[in-house]
């Protein structure tokens, strides 16, 4: 049985605030971003649903039918640097999340600095699943139904795997490992950057 899904919409940033929040406590960057667990809980949501409010407005998040879980899309031109507004995108995260947290801005100009340019492709930026219902495919499910676009309208995708259980998924999926890994400093987890070229159609 196929998996309902449809566009987020205003209404529901609180769901996806709280899927998201759920679903990244236990996730190496997060845990990297908010190192003391008290913190994370407190301020965690805020990183989520500054994510959240960007997407809603400049991209679009895939929401399963039952609000399990949630995928967030943008989708970037061939030459998608902004200039200054883009430099001052991580800045303003930090400013409204946690102005005291280096780090809520250093991720954001990190994953930046390795996002390919040059080709339009969908951007993966984060996707989200209840705790209690992961391993049930309702990631590939949101995953795949933008890929079997990707693969029509031959767009390639991207995204940045935070953990090794999620690029596994992505593998997968059709994603390959590009080129450079990103180490996050002061001895932070890996993070994965994985490329998707479109696929042709079988007739």
């Amino acid at each position: 049985m196929g998996v309902a899904i449809r566009t987020a919409g205003e209404g529901d940033r609180e769901l996806v605030v709280r899927l998201l929040d759920e679903a990244f406590q236990d996730d190496p960057v997060s845990g990297w971003v908010f190192p003391g667990a008290e913190d994370r809980r407190a301020k965690h949501p805020g990183l989520m649903a500054a994510f959240t409010d960007i997407v809603l407005a400049g991209g679009r998040i895939d929401l399963t039918e039952d609000g399990s879980a949630c995928a967030l899309w943008l989708s970037m031109p061939a030459d998608d640097h902004d200039g200054d507004a883009e430099d001052d995108g991580p800045a303003q995260v930090r400013q409204a999340v946690d102005p005291d947290n280096e780090r809520v801005e250093t991720i954001g100009r990190l994953t930046a600095a390795i996002h390919p340019t040059g080709r339009a492709h969908e951007y993966l930026w984060m996707i989200g699943v209840a705790p209690g219902r992961q391993g049930e495919g309702l990631g590939t499910a949101l995953i795949e139904s933008v890929l079997d676009r990707c693969d029509d309208e031959g767009l390639p995708a991207y995204l940045e795997a935070s953990s090794a259980r999620s690029r596994k998924l992505y593998e997968r999926l059709g994603f390959e490992l590009a080129d450079p890994v990103l180490d996050l400093p002061e001895d932070g987890p890996t993070m994965w950057p994985m490329w998707r070229e479109p696929r042709t159609r079988k007739a």
